[in-house]
């Protein structure tokens, strides 16, 4: 029988724990320490201009649900203008990736099932002292997010 969620848990903004990723700032709202490893639920902000490589994920589902400004997501052959509002899915070992086209940064909810996937975040990233896009002083760790997305089943294409 599969574990069931047997507790409340709530983070207001502003309150999950937040890392500096690549130039992001990605606070996890939901672990799977809180679902039972059902989901994760993380609140990203994503300065203008910022593209993410193309890649795959081998254990989860992505959606995301664009909070602020405007991205252009592409999943396999297809392409997404993604405006506040729009909800993109991205199925598992699709391969995928996003811009943000808008002059101001982008926020965006991004639901990963099942959970585990935020664990590559947290192993990449730094730990932000501060809920804002980290300073552009702070170049990312590429050992470490190599390492991360190995162990975590994220195939990085491009």
């Amino acid at each position: 029988m599969e574990p069931q969620l047997n507790h409340v848990f709530s983070f207001a903004h502003k309150e999950g724990k937040a890392y500096w990723f690549d130039g992001n700032l990605v606070e996890i709202k939901a672990s799977g320490e809180e679902t039972n490893d059902v989901f994760c639920l993380i609140e990203g902000v994503h300065p203008a201009g910022y593209e993410t490589p193309l890649h795959l994920h081998r254990n989860e589902e992505e959606t995301m649900y664009i909070l602020e400004g405007e991205v252009i997501y592409t999943i396999g052959d297809k392409t997404v203008t993604g405006k506040v509002g729009t909800i993109i899915h991205a199925p598992r070992n699709m391969p995928h990736k996003f811009k943000v086209v808008s002059a101001e940064p982008a926020r965006t909810l991004n639901l990963l099932t099942p959970a585990g996937g935020e664990q590559f975040y947290i192993e990449s990233g730094v730990a932000a002292n501060e809920h804002k896009l980290p300073p552009d002083t702070l170049k990312p760790d590429i050992e470490k997010m190599m390492a991360a997305s190995q162990k975590y089943g994220i195939e990085l294409l491009g």
